[in-house]
């Protein structure tokens, strides 16, 4: 299931599970970066989450919020996807 394979679980401050999409993937400087939606619709929420820490069968993503980096990465993911536009 390729489908389940591109869906992650993240935790919010609650502790309540949220599912996001995993639309894009690279790396930068050694550090993993994911590009992910809740949602395939236009108002859906778009975010970029870096990892943080990689366990044996875990890894921790955190939600990219510096403005610098978001500019550097978001470039990034605008060339890797065709017909997006992601604006920080």
């Amino acid at each position: 299931m390729k489908d389940k394979e591109s869906r992650i679980l993240f935790l919010d401050d609650q502790g309540r599970e949220i599912e996001f999409m995993v639309l894009e993937q690279t790396t930068l400087a050694g550090t993993n970066y994911l590009l992910v939606a809740d949602s395939v619709e236009e108002d859906g929420t778009v975010l970029i989450m870096k990892e943080i820490s990689l366990e044996e069968d875990y890894v921790s993503y955190e939600i990219v919020e510096d403005e610098e980096e978001l500019e550097i990465i978001s470039k990034i993911f605008n060339e890797l996807i065709e017909d997006f536009d992601l604006t920080v």
